[in-house]
C-alpha cells in the first residue's frame, strides 16, 4: 500500500499557544521515578510545561503518584520560582463565589535561553523563556565558505547580541545557548568532528563558544535540533517514535525512539545523508562516494543541472537561481530537468525505505528548504518507498511535509538549551537533553 502523504503546513509554533498551550514532549505515564532516573520534581515541572496548565490532581493522575507527593514537590517548585498558581474560571459561572480553582503553570521569567542555527544559506537566532515562549528572533546571511574558528565564534556572538538587542535583554540574563550546525557533531563532548561550515575538524566548539560568550553552550547536529523542535513544538509531542528527514544543502535525519532523541554511541547516529546508495558513486562533500546526499542535496542537483543543461556553476546564475530555474524547467515539461528530479526522488525513496525497514517509525516528516520541489515526494516516489519497504499486511508509515521555515531550526536549538537548564536545576544534569 502506498504511503499516505500530507502536504498541508502544520500549526506554526509561533501560533501554537492559542491552540495548544504548553510545549515539550508529552511523555507516557510513569511512576515516581522513570526508567531514565528523572526525579519527581522534574517530572512534575515537565508535565505542567507540556500541558500549559495542570491542577495538582491532574499531575498526580498523569504521573501515577500520590497527591501528597505532588503537593510537597510543587510547594518546593513554587518556592523556587519555577511554578506558580493561576486561577481558572468556573464553567458557567458569571460571579465568582469563594476561592476559584487553581492550576499550576510555569513561571516564564525564571529562565532565559537562546537558540542559534548556522548554515551556508542563512543564520537564525531566537530567545525563549522557561515556558517555551519565543521572545525575539533574528536572521542574518549565512557563510557559503568554511570559517576559521575566530570568525565562527564572532559570528555566534554577533547573532546572540543581535537577538538580545531586539528583545532589550543582556547577555548576562541568558542561562544557556543551544547551537546547531550541519555535519558530524558529538553533542555529549561538545565537539564538531566535521562540518561544512568549519575550516577546522575536531573542534571543541561548545567549550570554545562557552568561554567566548561567558555562558553554557550545548551543540548538536542541525537535523537533530529540527527533530527536537518537532518533539517540543510540533506534531512529535504526541508521538513516541518518528523520523525527521531534512533536505537542504545536505540531507540530514533525526530519530525519536521511545520519546527520546537517538544519537548513537559516537553522536553519529542517523546520518541518513551519508548512507551509501551506490558503490563508487558520485562524490559527496564528506569526501566519500555514493552517499545519498550526493544525489539528493542542493549541490547534487546543481551538479546534475550543470551537466545535463550545460549550466556552469559560478556563471550568470548562482546555485539558488540554478535550482529555481531547474524546477521551473521541470514544471514546464523539460525532459532533462524532470529526469534530474525523478532520479533524486528515486534515491530518496530508497533512503526512506531503509529508514522504515530499520526503525519502523510511526511517521516520517520531510522538512527543509527543498520541500518546495514536489518531485522529491511525488506519488511515484512514495510508491517506490512502499515497494522497497518490508511487505506486510499494514501500510508503510505516513509521510508528512512540514514547511516551517528557517526559524524552527533555531527553536530546536533553544529546546536543547531548555532541556539542559531544566535538568541542571531540577534533576540530573544531562538527563533531559535527549528528550
Amino acid at each position: 500500500m502506498v504511503s499516505e502523504i500530507t502536504t498541508e503546513k502544520t500549526t506554526d509554533p509561533d501560533d501554537a499557544a492559542a491552540q495548544r498551550p504548553g510545549c515539550g514532549p508529552r511523555r507516557p505515564i510513569r511512576g515516581s521515578e522513570d526508567q531514565w532516573g528523572v526525579p519527581l520534581r522534574q517530572q512534575i515541572f515537565e508535565s505542567v510545561r507540556a500541558e500549559g496548565t495542570l491542577s495538582r490532581v491532574e499531575v498526580a493522575r498523569i504521573l501515577r503518584v500520590s497527591p501528597g507527593s505532588v503537593t510537597a514537590a510543587t510547594t518546593d517548585l513554587i518556592g523556587a520560582g519555577y511554578l506558580e498558581e493561576v486561577a481558572l474560571p468556573r464553567a458557567g459561572e458569571t460571579v465568582s463565589r469563594g476561592r476559584p480553582p487553581v492550576a499550576l503553570a510555569v513561571c516564564p521569567g525564571a529562565v532565559l535561553v537562546a537558540g542559534i542555527k548556522m548554515s551556508e544559506i542563512g543564520h537564525s537566532a531566537v530567545l525563549h523563556d522557561f515556558a517555551g515562549g519565543m521572545i525575539a528572533d533574528v536572521t542574518l546571511p549565512g557563510h557559503p565558505r568554511p570559517m576559521e574558528t575566530p570568525e565562527t565564534l564572532e559570528t555566534i556572538a554577533h547573532l546572540l547580541d543581535q537577538v538580545l538587542a531586539k528583545a532589550g535583554r543582556h547577555r548576562s540574563e541568558v542561562q544557556a545557548l543551544g547551537l546547531g550546525l550541519p555535519g558530524f557533531i558529538d553533542g555529549e563532548t561538545g565537539t564538531a568532528l566535521w562540518s561544512s561550515l568549519l575550516a577546522e575538524p575536531n573542534l571543541a566548539l561548545a567549550d570554545r563558544a562557552s568561554r567566548h560568550l561567558g555562558l553554557p553552550v550545548k551543540i548538536d547536529n542541525d537535523a537533530n535540533l529540527l527533530t527536537l523542535a518537532e518533539l517540543w513544538f510540533g506534531d512529535g509531542r504526541d508521538m513516541s517514535n518518528f523520523a525527521v528527514v531534512t533536505i537542504e544543502h545536505g540531507v540530514g535525519m533525526g530519530l525519536v525512539l521511545n520519546n527520546r532523541l537517538y544519537r548513537g554511541a559516537r553522536g553519529l547516529g542517523t546520518e541518513l545523508g551519508h548512507t551509501k546508495v551506490q558503490l563508487d558513486g558520485a562524490l559527496c562533500r564528506c569526501g566519500q562516494r555514493g552517499c545519498l546526499e550526493a544525489y539528493v542535496a542542493d549541490y547534487a542537483l546543481v551538479r546534475e543541472a550543470s551537466t545535463a543543461l550545460d549550466w556552469a556553476p559560478g556563471g550568470p546564475l548562482d546555485s539558488n537561481a540554478m535550482l529555481a530555474q531547474l524546477y521551473e524547467n521541470a514544471k514546464s515539461g523539460h525532459s532533462a530537468a524532470r529526469s534530474i528530479f525523478r532520479r533524486a526522488g528515486r534515491y530518496l525513496a530508497l533512503g526512506l525505505a531503509n529508514v522504515v525497514n530499520l526503525f519502523d517509525p510511526e511517521r516520517i516528516i520531510l522538512s527543509g528548504a527543498r520541500m518546495e520541489y514536489d518531485y522529491l515526494y511525488a506519488d511515484d516516489v512514495l510508491s517506490e518507498l512502499a515497494q522497497a519497504a518490508i511487505r506486510v499486511d499494514r501500510p508503510t508509515p505516513p509521510v508528512e511535509i512540514h514547511a516551517w521555515g528557517d526559524m524552527i531550526w533555531a527553536r530546536g536549538a533553544a529546546a536543547l538549551a531548555l532541556s539542559h537548564v531544566t535538568a541542571e536545576r531540577l534533576g540530573t544534569p544531562g538527563a533531559l537533553e535527549d528528550a
